[in-house]
């Protein structure tokens, strides 16, 4: 049987797998933040002079890519992603994801949506029938903290602050737990319009296209159809 550092070194395997085949010389590759995603680096330094550069999610990542001799960009450098490869703590059968359990969030948020696709590699441990297991992370401005945190009471959450962290754009996250979505998108829309919240892990209005889940049987695909 296969343990879970096994199970993310296989779905990293497979993200390069499909990932390789569509990367031109000129190409920036947005990269996302987490221990699958740390693996996906550690594959793609043999391959760093097949593609230009990379867009990362986080100060993590950046120096990761860095060590493994692969140019980082600034995101306000690059027009468009082809690519965007992530992890997530929860991804359901309809590619609508809860992500942040690292903190980096709202920087991957912003990089996905500049890429013409998302490609969410996990182990099948993530795999859920329905969002909500794992707690959301909000992240919000310090001064309103506590006014968000009422607010997501009143919605059914129980906020509860991270303690000892700051994400890298200097913010709290509060993690929320007792929430389910029966809309993921529809509750992601309400979450973004609180005052105060900067962004939440709902990734659900704009989800990943492409699923590669690691699993005793090997890695299954999941993919929306266009």
């Amino acid at each position: 049987m296969f343990s879970q550092d096994q199970l993310k070194q296989q779905a990293a395997q497979a993200a390069l797998d499909y990932v390789l085949p569509q990367l031109q010389p000129d190409s920036v590759l947005g990269v996302g933040t987490g221990s699958t995603v740390d693996r996906f680096i550690d594959l793609l330094a043999a391959h760093s002079g097949d593609f230009a550069a990379a867009v990362s999610s986080s100060e993590r990542s950046t120096q990761r890519l860095q060590a493994a001799g692969i140019r980082v960009l600034d995101l306000n450098e690059v027009a468009s992603l082809a690519l965007y490869v992530d992890g997530a703590d929860e991804v359901d059968h309809e590619l609508n994801m809860v992500k942040g359990g690292g903190g980096a969030l709202t920087r991957e948020k912003i990089v996905a949506s500049v890429a013409d696709r998302f490609v969410c590699i996990v182990d099948d441990s993530k795999l859920v029938r329905q969002l909500g297991r794992f707690p959301l992370p909000v992240e919000v401005i310090p001064l309103a903290r506590e006014a968000v945190a009422r607010q997501i009471r009143s919605l059914g959450g129980q906020p509860r602050l991270r303690e000892g962290f700051t994400t890298d754009n200097g913010n709290q996250i509060l993690d929320v737990s007792g929430l389910t979505y029966d809309d993921p998108a529809e509750f992601e829309a309400v979450l973004n319009n609180i005052p105060g919240i900067v962004c939440c892990g709902l990734f659900a209005i704009s989800g990943a296209h492409v699923a590669l889940v690691a699993g005793q049987d090997g890695v299954s695909r999941l993919e929306l159809q266009d």
